[in-house]
């Protein structure tokens, strides 16, 4: 789309453009009328008219931090002359919520049909431990059952996925952070890609296993079975014990064929990470794109990172489809810089240095690329950390931007696609949710080829429009929520990437 052009200004009212290829100084940028004052790597940012200290930097249309010191035009603009500044905008609640026109006649995917009447996209069995003391335990059974080859029985079965974390002892049993670590075991159990879940606690730990069981049923599908390692009577016998209940649950997930669903069944968590500063301007709007599309034909997509769409909420909060779902996210906001205070944090605090590396500077300039993601859809409504997502549309989950945490929440909230852009090239997968991995750029595309699904770099470096990207991505979806094997998948990830979000004192 933008194939010869050297730098790209995003928006009438910017004052700054961005380098589309590394750029040596005294280079010529002929569409600008400028020669370089120095180098630019590919990805940042370069002034277009001189800027003095505390003049706003404008990318977007936007405000993306404030001019340290004099800038002149040509110059390169980063972390050594620019930093975050004032940033108040008007949130102006709903005034650009606009519904999509439905697309007909409906798409559809094989998916998984689950008693409750959700469809997942993979078919996995859950040993989920509602404490870091059983996790030892739930990778030994899932290790015993993979050493008798327990699934050559049940072919339908995608794999046996522990679920082991950090937590659930040593905290209040109560308020926020047993409340957020309840919702994401909770959640997790509940998750269409799960055919059955294994339950298995110490059994004198805070987040007791009749808890998780007693608050509301787990499984509608008759594939649900509890334990304690105390009352089984030790380690061996809990293992034993364990590959027996796992029998009985893949007996009825395995029953679960795939059969055809409605493409509105696919519900996606949108995630960035190891930004740069091409984030913005290929791979989240060509996913926005696609969330637009998916959202048209009645699907569901999940914005979440709050830390990382600070600055840029003003944007949502104008799509938001009524006052109250707007305050809802302001509210999380608040909530965040409260958070961030009293743990002696701050909410600029980011980009990382790699973000930095690929031409990010502020956490404003971070978040509205950030919340290109969304594409154009209304703000449907605003959930917390791992809560139950029960609207269609496109919503938001509060969430950290650490990507495993954030990714955990959303597959919490029922999320059964996950799809990741990144920049620097981030490596992960989130069992048992599928994750595509967007490249933002050509030569990391290149370079990760192994783990990356689509390259949405050629939206610069060829002549490929957002659209058509964007177009290309849904089908991809379609495809994946069928089955095809995502590189992640392929590669064996998601053992490791569950990481429920702490919040409160460790005791």
């Amino acid at each position: 789309m933008f194939g010869s052009i050297q730098a790209l200004r995003l928006h009438a009212n910017d004052n700054v453009v961005i380098a589309l290829r590394d750029l040596a100084k005294g280079s010529e940028l002929h569409e600008f009328g400028m020669t370089l004052q120095s180098d630019v790597p590919r990805g940042h940012k370069l002034a277009i008219k001189p800027l003095s200290i505390g003049d706003n930097v404008i990318r977007y249309g936007q405000i993306i931090g404030q001019a340290t010191q004099p800038i002149a035009v040509a110059e390169h603009v980063h972390v050594h002359n620019m930093g975050m500044g004032e940033h108040l905008q008007s949130y102006a609640f709903s005034e650009q919520s606009v519904p999509l026109p439905a697309i007909a006649p409906p798409r559809t995917f094989n998916g998984y049909h689950r008693a409750n009447g959700r469809v997942g996209t993979r078919n996995y069995l859950g040993i989920l431990t509602s404490v870091n003391c059983a996790g030892s335990v739930a990778r030994f059974i899932e290790e015993a059952a993979s050493k008798t080859d327990f699934l050559k029985a049940y072919p339908n079965i995608d794999g046996i996925v522990p679920i082991v974390h950090s937590s659930g002892c040593g905290m209040s049993g109560d308020g926020e952070g047993y409340q957020t670590l309840h919702r994401t075991l909770s959640g997790y159990a509940q998750n269409p890609n799960f055919g059955g879940i294994l339950l298995v606690g110490l059994g004198c730990e805070v987040m007791q296993v009749s808890s998780l069981v007693g608050e509301r049923e787990l499984g509608a599908d008759g594939a649900f079975r509890y334990m304690t390692i105390q009352s089984e009577g030790g380690t061996r016998k809990t293992i034993e014990k364990g590959l027996q209940e796992l029998h009985l649950i893949a007996e009825q997930a395995n029953k679960v064929q795939r059969a055809p669903a409605p493409v509105s069944e696919i519900m996606v968590g949108m995630q960035c990470g190891g930004s740069d500063g091409y984030s913005g301007i290929t791979a989240n709007p060509a996913l926005g794109y696609a969330s637009d599309l998916l959202v048209r034909h009645g699907g569901t997509t999940i914005l979440s990172e709050t830390s990382e769409v600070y600055g840029a909420e003003h944007l949502l909060t104008r799509r938001a489809v009524s006052e109250a779902v707007g305050q809802k996210l302001v509210n999380r906001i608040h909530w965040w810089e409260d958070y961030c205070a009293r743990n002696g944090g701050e909410m600029d605090n980011n980009p990382s240095p790699g973000n930095k590396k690929g031409g990010l500077t502020t956490i404003l300039e971070k978040s509205l690329g950030a919340v290109a993601k969304s594409g154009s859809a209304p703000l449907t409504d605003v959930y917390l950390f791992a809560e139950k997502i029960d609207k269609k549309g496109f919503v938001f989950m509060d969430s950290p931007g650490f990507d495993p945490c954030s990714v955990t929440g959303q597959v919490a909230s029922g999320a059964n696609m996950i799809i990741f852009t990144t920049g620097r090239g981030s490596v992960s997968g989130y069992k048992p949710t599928p994750c595509i991995k967007l490249a933002t750029n050509t030569d990391m595309y290149r370079r990760l080829e192994e783990d990356m699904d689509l390259n949405c770099g050629d939206i610069v470096s060829g002549n490929v429009s957002i659209e058509d990207k964007g177009t290309e991505l849904f089908e991809l979806i379609i495809r994946i929520a069928s089955g095809e094997e995502t590189k992640s998948e392929a590669l064996g990830y998601g053992g490791a990437e569950f990481v429920p979000w702490q919040i409160g004192a460790v005791m």
